[in-house]
C-alpha cells in the first residue's frame, strides 16, 4: 500500500480532526494540537489508506527576508513503516518550499529533544549545531532568529541552542527503529538537553535553491 501525504490549511481542521491526530498517541495531547492549529499555517498528513501515520504542522515564511520551513510539530507514528512516513513528510515540506521559493535557498528549523530526530534533516547543508561545528557569529544568530519564532527565546542559551524549560509545546517526535546506529557525538550533544524539565535544542540547515530543486520534485 502507498504512502498518501497530503496538506491543508490547518485552520480547517475539524475538532475531529484533531482527535484523529490526538489519537496517534505519541508525544503531543490534544491541548497542544488545538494550540499547533492556531500557531502554523498548514497541516501535512501521511497515511497508509485510512490509517494515519504521522503528520507536520508548519509555516512557510520570511525572517529577515530569508526563506524559512518552519517545522513547530511533527509526529511519526512506531511502526515498521516509520522511516518511509519520515522521508514523506520531508518530501513534501520540501515540495512545498519549491512551489514558494523556486530560485532561492532555504532555512529548515526545528526543536529537537532527542538525536533520532535529527535524521529528519540529513539533506541539509551546515546543519546547526552539530558536534564538529563551533558555531559562532550569524550561526548563533539564526538560532535565536528561530528561537524567538518558536516562542521559546526566554530560556534559551544562544551558545548552547538549547532552551531549557517550557519549549515542547511543538517538536519533530520521532524515534529510531535502531538507536544503536545514531551517531555517538550527536546522541552526546542532545545529553544536554533537559528534556525532563521540558528543554529542546535548535537544530537547523540550508537546501540550497539547485538542491531544493531536487528535494522537492514530485
Amino acid at each position: 500500500m502507498a504512502l498518501e501525504v497530503s496538506t491543508n490549511d490547518a485552520s480547517a481542521l475539524t475538532d475531529t480532526d484533531l482527535d484523529e491526530l490526538a489519537a496517534m498517541e505519541e508525544a503531543f495531547s490534544a491541548g497542544s494540537l488545538s494550540k499547533a492549529k492556531e500557531d502554523w499555517v498548514l497541516i501535512t498528513t501521511a497515511r497508509f489508506g485510512d490509517a494515519l501515520h504521522g503528520f507536520t504542522f508548519s509555516t512557510l515564511e520570511r525572517i529577515g527576508g530569508t526563506p524559512c520551513v518552519l517545522i513547530g510539530l511533527m509526529s511519526v507514528k512506531r511502526t515498521s513503516k516509520r522511516d518511509q512516513v519520515l522521508r514523506g513528510l520531508m518530501s513534501e515540506a520540501y515540495h512545498r518550499a519549491l512551489m514558494a521559493f523556486p530560485d532561492e535557498d532555504v532555512v529548515v528549523g526545528c526543536r529537537f529533544v532527542n538525536a533520532d530526530s535529527v535524521v529528519a534533516l540529513k539533506d541539509l547543508d551546515d546543519l546547526t549545531p552539530r558536534p564538529d561545528n563551533d558555531a559562532v557569529g550569524e550561526e548563533r544568530a539564526w538560532g535565536r532568529r528561530l528561537a524567538k519564532r518558536f516562542g521559546i527565546d526566554g530560556k534559551y542559551d544562544a551558545k548552547s541552542f538549547i532552551s531549557k524549560a517550557g519549549a515542547q509545546d511543538g517538536f519533530l517526535d520521532f524515534e529510531s527503529a535502531k538507536p544503536e546506529q545514531l551517531d555517538p557525538d550527536v546522541v552526546e550533544m542532545f545529553d544536554a538537553v533537559p528534556v525532563d524539565k521540558g528543554g529542546v535544542m535548535v537544530v537547523y540547515g540550508w537546501t540550497m535553491a539547485e538542491d531544493l530543486q531536487k528535494l522537492g520534485k514530485r
